[in-house]
């Protein structure tokens, strides 16, 4: 529950209400009450200013201030009730001037105390659902939220009590109008004409289309908050759906809606824990492979981290390309990153004679060496397949089979050409090899930056995706940054 200073509604829809109801309860007057239809004109309408004019001045000097300092909770509620309440006063006012200037009966100020309720109510109800939604917006934008009640007045009840008042009151003016005429058509004996019959006509015509008119005005009050609320929990249902576990739905009012926002608010915090558990989980296991793969390579700790890091810095390049925008989003781009260290987990799988010969290979050792792609996806399959397709180990499977493909289809292990290479194995491969370049082995030294981008260059289009190349030219110094952060040296594994 906040109480800090809420923000104040727009009172130009006060202003209208207040403007009509200067006319309406002139009119009403006139219809329903024969002492107020033998005042004047300027009779008759200077009480009613001078009653609307203090209710305004009550309601700005003293009203609003009151409501607006009131807790988010019950500020819509005591709005309504305060609002309500001042038209009952100018109601009763403009009665007892009525009662004490023109000796008007009980009765009269009963009908005019009538006409104040009933068009109060309905002003009453548009207004606080008008600041329902300006509070709702301002909660929204400032992070803000309530607690509801436990036993609060579902929306239910609040339209069940709202039908059955706007019924009530639709009943008992149309009463006192039949009421009125009758006496009127009964003092007129056999000498009323069409012309009378014409008048109650209107006059029934005008007291409906003013009842109906505020009907529907709350109506569409109602409509257009509730659409408020259910947009704001599908927008977040969608956000959160598409993977944006940050997002919350405001609790703003106190009824379903607000205890519907709190239940999706304990969903989403359960999810992001459960989320941030499994993302550890797929951390480690990542980790514990690319160690296991790490004892047996004569590769550096090193090499696994700049080539992380080279795929990273690619695919955020590359994420606006219209090739790939609809590949590369930051779910997937983290998946690449964390996936990179097991590209040559296969290498488990191939002889020690083979693995850690500190010289070059020759064909045969070279043909068993290239059987570590296949051996690597293997295995990344099977576990991918337990978990199901939407396993964290895809990326990792694809980048193990793949990272050896050429664009111009002379790699291996399955020879695959241009974009049926996955898109991964095409990042990894320039990844791997710019920073097989520039690092040293023992069977050749290493090449310096500019050697290195020279031989990438020459391989666009060959062993390379070309758009590829171009966004890594593109980040060249980020790339350099790159391997002298994560040097061998620097991590003493020269």
């Amino acid at each position: 529950m906040s109480t800090m200073q809420s923000p104040s509604p727009c009172s130009k829809r006060a202003r209208l209400h207040y403007l009509f109801t200067l006319a309406v309860i002139g009119i009403y007057g006139v219809q329903v009450c024969p002492f107020i239809e033998s005042l004047t004109i300027l009779q008759l309408a200077v009480p009613i200013v001078l009653v609307i004019a203090i209710q305004v001045l009550l309601r700005y000097s003293i009203v609003a201030p009151i409501i607006e300092k009131t807790d988010f909770k019950n500020q819509v509620i005591q709005a309504f009730k305060y609002e309500w309440a001042l038209f009952f006063i100018s109601g009763l006012l403009l009665t007892a001037y009525n009662s004490l200037v023109y000796d008007f009966p009980v009765g009269s100020g009963f009908k005019v105390l009538i006409g104040f309720m009933a068009i109060g109510f309905f002003v009453a109800i548009d207004l606080a659902l008008e600041r329902e939604l300006v509070l709702s917006r301002y909660m929204r934008e400032n992070g803000i939220s309530i607690r509801p009640d436990k036993n609060f007045l579902t929306v239910v009840g609040k339209f069940s009590i709202f039908s059955t008042l706007s019924i009530l009151f639709l009943v008992t003016i149309f009463f006192l109008l039949i009421s009125k005429d009758l006496q009127w058509l009964g003092k007129m004996g056999n000498d009323f004409s069409s012309e009378a019959l014409r008048a109650v006509f209107i006059e029934s015509a005008f007291v409906g289309t003013v009842m109906l008119s505020y009907t529907l005005l709350v109506i569409n009050a109602y409509a257009r908050n509730l659409k408020f609320f259910i947009c704001n929990e599908n927008h977040v249902l969608d956000e959160v759906s598409s993977g944006h576990l940050d997002r919350t739905v405001p609790v703003c009012t106190n009824d379903e809606f607000g205890v519907m926002a709190e239940h999706t608010n304990a969903m989403i915090r359960s999810l992001q824990e459960r989320t941030a558990a499994l993302q550890k989980t797929q951390d480690i296991t990542i980790l514990s492979l690319a160690s296991l793969a790490e004892t047996r390579d004569n590769e550096t700790g090193a090499h696994i981290l700049r080539t992380q890091h080279y795929i990273k810095a690619l695919a955020i390049a590359l994420r606006e390309h219209p090739r790939f925008v609809s590949e590369l989003n930051d779910v997937t781009i983290e998946q690449l990153y964390k996936s990179a260290p097991l590209h040559d987990i296969g290498k488990v799988g191939i002889p020690d004679s083979i693995l850690l010969k500190p010289g070059k290979l020759d064909d045969d050792e070279f043909e068993i060496m290239k059987t570590h792609a296949s051996l690597g996806a293997e295995a990344l399959r099977l576990a991918e397949i337990e978990l199901g397709e939407s396993s964290f180990l895809h990326f990792a499977r694809e980048i193990a089979e793949s990272h050896h493909e050429k664009w111009d289809g002379s790699g291996y292990p399955k020879g695959l050409k241009g974009d049926d290479i996955p898109m991964s194995g095409r990042l990894m491969a320039v990844a791997d090899v710019y920073d097989a370049l520039i690092s040293k082995r023992v069977y050749k030294r290493a090449f310096e930056h500019s050697e290195a981008i020279t031989i990438i260059k020459g391989s666009r289009d060959v062993h390379f995706d070309p758009d590829i190349i171009d966004a890594f030219l593109r980040i060249e110094d980020e790339v350099k940054q790159i391997a002298a952060r994560y040097s061998d040296e620097a991590y003493g594994q020269e």
